[in-house]
């Protein structure tokens, strides 16, 4: 249905993820802002969690080879159709010869484009998402490329149902340049000292020029640990650890120098000390996250966690909702 012209920078093939097989080492991997990504999807008419192209800061050129519903979600883009500007968060109607054409992001990092059937890539573990670590998923494993013709599901709604559909504008997030992120303390966090454990949630943390699905390097005080004593601790390195698992979110500290908060490609165990886990519904706003971003973390309890997490699928469950009241009666305005 779709056919590649430029790939973008580094667009790949996620879904809402690959889960049930952390415990052989294998990632969820899926789109990093499921926010957007889930809203895409119900723009375009699909289920929430259809195969999505995620672009990363330049976004590609694709040429309809038949009629196709696409949205165009996340990170604001300079976005064309033939050449028109085209806008974002609104399902678009194409016909075989349209150009779409997906610029440089102005604020974020991650676009959707989703497409009404969602890409029709082969399922690996219950999944279509690209895991380009593992080299699987998606279209073998790596990159949209030029000349890659992507295949749609099967449409369920006409183009004419679906074109002009938006969201309530009160939905649609922000990119802010810096970002309050909540975090339970723990595993190893007793590792730190309290001094260091209040610098780290005192002072700005940045966003370094090191940051992909895998990880978000984050520069800032540093970190001080205490004195070793057994059984505490593996080797020489005070932030080693015996090996623990590692939860999408949480943040590793090699070395004491700097951390590394790890994101839905990364692996998941090893031994440095995590000395915390930025909560679920927090990880979009990483995800959204450019070099030279600051972060702030503010710790919360488990109780906390679970009553926002809550809080975040009503919110999902609200884009719904905002799309049937859209399609009985519209925006006032429209």
């Amino acid at each position: 249905m779709l056919k590649v012209l430029i790939p973008g920078l580094l667009t790949t093939i996620q879904d809402a993820g690959r889960f049930g097989w952390y415990h052989i080492g294998m990632p969820p991997s899926g789109a990093m802002d499921q926010f957007s990504f889930r809203a895409g999807n119900l723009l375009a008419g699909n289920d929430e969690g259809a195969a999505a192209l995620e672009t990363t800061f330049l976004g590609p050129d694709l040429e309809a080879a038949a009629d196709v519903t696409v949205a165009v979600t996340g990170a604001p883009l300079e976005l064309r159709l033939n050449g028109e500007a085209a806008p974002m968060w609104v399902a678009l109607a194409l016909k075989p010869g349209d150009k779409l054409q997906c610029g440089p992001a102005v604020a974020g990092v991650r676009s959707y484009i989703c497409v009404h059937g969602g890409i029709d890539v082969p399922e690996l573990l219950g999944s279509r998402s690209t895991y380009l670590l593992g080299r699987f998923g998606g279209i073998g494993g790596r990159m949209i490329a030029a000349a890659d013709v992507l295949a749609t599901g099967v449409p369920r709604r006409s183009a004419a149902e679906l074109t002009g559909r938006r969201l309530d504008p009160r939905l649609l997030p922000t990119f802010p340049e810096v970002a309050e992120l909540r975090i339970l303390m723990g595993l190893c966090s007793y590792r730190l000292t309290e001094e260091s454990l209040a610098q780290f949630l005192n002072t700005p943390w940045e966003v370094s020029t090191e940051a992909d699905r895998i990880g978000y390097r984050i520069h800032g005080a540093g970190f001080q640990f205490r004195d070793r004593e057994p059984p505490f601790g593996a080797g020489s390195d005070p932030s080693n650890v015996v090996d623990v698992g590692y939860p999408v979110g949480s943040i590793q500290v090699p070395g004491g120098k700097e951390g590394i908060l790890l994101m839905r490609d990364a692996v998941t165990g090893g031994g440095y000390a995590t000395i915390g886990t930025v909560i679920q519904c927090d990880l979009d706003r990483v995800a959204q996250a450019a070099p030279r971003t600051r972060f702030r973390f503010r710790a919360v309890t488990i109780q906390d966690a679970l009553r926002l997490r809550a809080q975040y699928k009503a919110r999902l469950r609200a884009l719904a909702d905002s799309l049937a009241l859209f399609d009985s009666v519209g925006w006032l305005g429209q």
